[in-house]
């Protein structure tokens, strides 16, 4: 989940509506709008949650729809894969030590390369 000024990143065991539903509820606001690719998980999932969902038909070459458009996950899926590269290669039996490791780093870009201080930023994330 993205949004701006914040974002959330959660490891899924499947991507199914019921799935989907459970991991962001709690911390979504109330004028949430989740803007999706059109999968059929995620728009069941925004009909779960009762939030507007605006899928943008990105197999129709559609990119960009109104104020809706997908290029925000995109860019962070970008830079994420980026990101991987420093481990050169991840255990998939730690995703969510690898995404709070990304996500500390990410949100520290100035930070003097201490070990110490990126470990207590990617505990805390």
């Amino acid at each position: 989940m993205t949004s701006v000024g914040s974002a959330a990143n959660f490891v899924l065991e499947t991507v199914s509506a019921q799935e989907i539903s459970k991991v962001p509820g709690p911390i979504l606001p109330a004028d949430t709008v989740l803007c999706t690719d059109g999968g059929t998980s995620l728009a069941a999932a925004a009909r779960h949650l009762e939030i507007e969902h605006h899928p943008i038909n990105l197999s129709a070459a559609i990119r960009v729809q109104g104020a809706w458009h997908v290029q925000n996950v995109n860019a962070f899926v970008s830079r994420l894969r980026i990101g991987m590269v420093r481990f050169k290669g991840v255990a998939t039996k730690y995703p969510t030590n690898y995404l709070r490791w990304f996500r500390a780093l990410e949100q520290s870009p100035r930070l003097s390369p201490d070990y110490a201080q990126l470990l207590t930023l990617a505990v805390r994330v």
